[in-house]
């Protein structure tokens, strides 16, 4: 399982493996200044719609942390980076960045996860761990049946950490999939603590499931993530931006 010590500072640069970024998303005013100016004119206007300011900072800050950490892997200028909506409205990259790699984003609490490969498709999701009055209720509604009964075996002590675990598995492999609401929880099948993150079926077929790797992420105390990757290699590198990273936006 990573640990929040798992994710070592590093500036943005040429992308060679899939690498999930961890941000800090609190703001204060100077730096809240300096994210809204890194975006374009439709993130500025999204963003102000926004009626509380904590939301509206989160937005302005992950996804001017996005244009930063892109415009390091692809040796560009933030500003410059063009995006369209892709299938079921999954942003992409666009113009003479459009396919050169895949990125997905994710926020919860103060805490954002962007992942990015440079070949195949990723998701990634991060959860803030509140309290959750009827976590089996939920599970019920969406999960598969194997999920459901892995989680009905667990402690009762520990069956929420593993819920959350596994919320943010089956989300981060439907991001991955680009599929939108429309794709179903209970179509597949991931691995529910203690085991380690997997995709163990897909519509009924392990062998469906096979091509697709997991990955369980600790981010910050009181959040829990996941990354889905296309492929079968070796662990996403972790990273974290620098606790200043804003002020390099210019």
């Amino acid at each position: 399982m990573m640990t929040v010590t798992s994710w070592p500072i590093a500036e943005p640069g040429p992308l060679r493996e899939p690498t999930v970024w961890r941000i800090d998303l609190t703001l204060d005013e100077i730096w809240r200044h300096a994210c809204l100016a890194a975006l374009s004119e439709d993130e500025r206007a999204r963003a102000a719609r926004f009626l509380r300011l904590e939301d509206r900072d989160r937005y302005a800050a992950s996804h001017a942390a996005l244009r930063h950490i892109l415009a390091g892997a692809l040796g560009t200028d933030p500003g410059l980076l063009r995006f369209r909506s892709g299938a079921a409205g999954k942003p992409e990259l666009d113009g003479p960045w459009r396919d050169r790699l895949a990125f997905n984003l994710s926020h919860s609490g103060r805490i954002g996860l962007i992942g990015l490969s440079p070949a195949g498709r990723i998701g990634v999701d991060v959860e803030l761990t509140r309290p959750l009055s009827d976590c089996l209720g939920l599970a019920r509604s969406h999960f598969s049946r194997a999920e459901i009964a892995a989680l009905e075996a667990q402690p009762p002590a520990d069956r929420q950490a593993a819920f959350y675990a596994c919320w943010t598995r089956k989300e981060a492999f439907v991001k991955a999939l680009g599929a939108g609401l429309s794709f179903p929880l209970n179509r597949f099948v991931v691995a529910v603590p203690p085991e380690p993150a997997a995709l163990v079926s897909l519509d009924g077929s392990a062998q469906a499931a096979r091509g697709w790797s997991l990955q369980h992420l600790d981010p910050a105390p009181d959040h829990v993530g996941a990354v889905a990757i296309q492929g079968e290699g070796p662990a996403c590198l972790l990273r974290s931006l620098d606790a200043d990273w804003s002020t390099n936006l210019a």
